[in-house]
């Protein structure tokens, strides 16, 4: 199983650290990440694989979309079945 993280806002130092630590905390496997820097702004996609997540899902969105928060962060987390299945329609 896998996810896709998307991660928008301002750039600073330490996004990508800040989120691949949040991710490592809970196992989730970091597969693949793009990110780009547009003047002021940070954008990122990050695949990760869940398999050997350690708390729910759901709390593993929610732990990230906070971290966003507190940063100042958009962050989105999408199950993989559920992203597969908007592209299946």
């Amino acid at each position: 199983m896998k996810a896709v993280i998307t991660v928008t806002g301002r750039d600073s130092v330490g996004i990508i650290a800040k989120v691949a630590t949040e991710c490592s905390l809970y196992k989730a496997n970091i597969i693949d990440i793009s990110q780009s820097v547009l003047s002021e702004y940070f954008a990122m996609i990050m695949l990760v694989d869940i398999h050997e997540l350690t708390i729910d899902f759901s709390d593993f969105s929610d732990k990230l979309t906070a971290l966003g928060k507190g940063c100042g962060l958009d962050v989105h987390v999408m199950h993989e079945d559920i992203f597969n299945s908007m592209h299946n329609i």
